[in-house]
């Protein structure tokens, strides 16, 4: 048990710059009392004690704000970050390095007793604050979930879920250095590179948009000075995509 509280700290003290002291994490960390306390109720609860898990459970919501139930299944060296408002259901499976911000629920989509109602993190998943991650899937290793998206479908490992409902982004390449980055402190699901797929669609219909209109003036340009003259239409607000991207930002 200690060996593991040790871990603990240990890897908090590691992602979170705010932490001067293994004292400071241990006594002023809710998401580490919190995981100290599921430990205690999950224990209860796999060897029939119920009720004692579940009331455990609930005293650890009352002392941290995060409510974690005895049924649900967390990895080594998990981070909570902040925490407030954090839920985890009965079937969900929290992968080991995984960390979770505040306002996250890993929650269930199906009544039905007895079967695997919510997702499962892979290992080194980070979960952006206010997320909802809803269902029975995995999120992969290594994967992000932006914060306040809304994910209800697989992502897969080393993706960025954003949105609502979240939209995927694939893994681009990235250099090594920019990768233990990622891994060390990706601020609430988000890395600097990782745009939304929306906005960059967008961006590029603009600019294709400007480059067409371009293309049409040099024309029109070429058939004047060939002696052909074109049908005028009425004249309208001129094509401003500096403006249009800058929008869309």
């Amino acid at each position: 048990m200690f060996s593991r509280l040790n871990e603990d700290i240990s890897s908090i003290i590691e992602r979170d710059p705010a932490a001067r002291s293994r004292w400071e994490v241990l006594t002023c960390y809710p998401g580490l009392q919190a995981i100290v306390m599921h430990r205690w109720a999950n224990t209860c609860w796999r060897a029939g004690f119920k009720w004692l898990g579940r009331f455990i459970s609930h005293i650890a919501r009352t002392l941290t704000g995060i409510e974690i139930h005895p049924g649900a299944t967390i990895g080594r060296r998990v981070f909570i970050d902040h925490g407030f408002g954090v839920v985890i259901g009965e079937t969900a499976e929290v992968g080991d390095d995984c960390t979770i911000y505040q306002g996250v629920t890993l929650g269930g989509t199906s009544l039905a007793k007895g079967a695997k109602r919510h997702p499962t993190l892979g290992r080194g998943a980070i979960i952006g604050a206010g997320a909802k991650v809803l269902g029975s899937f995995t999120v992969g290793e290594g994967a992000k979930v932006g914060s306040n998206a809304v994910v209800v479908k697989e992502v897969p490992a080393g993706a960025t879920a954003v949105g609502n409902p979240a939209r995927i982004i694939q893994k681009e390449v990235q250099t090594t250095r920019d990768d233990a980055a990622a891994r060390l402190f990706a601020a609430y699901g988000i890395t600097p590179n990782g745009d939304d797929p929306l906005s960059k669609a967008m961006h590029g219909l603009i600019d294709n948009a400007a480059s067409q209109e371009l293309q049409l003036l040099k024309i029109v340009e070429a058939l004047k000075a060939a002696g052909i003259t074109c049908e005028t239409v009425p004249e309208l607000d001129k094509f401003n995509p500096a403006k249009l991207n800058k929008l869309m930002e």
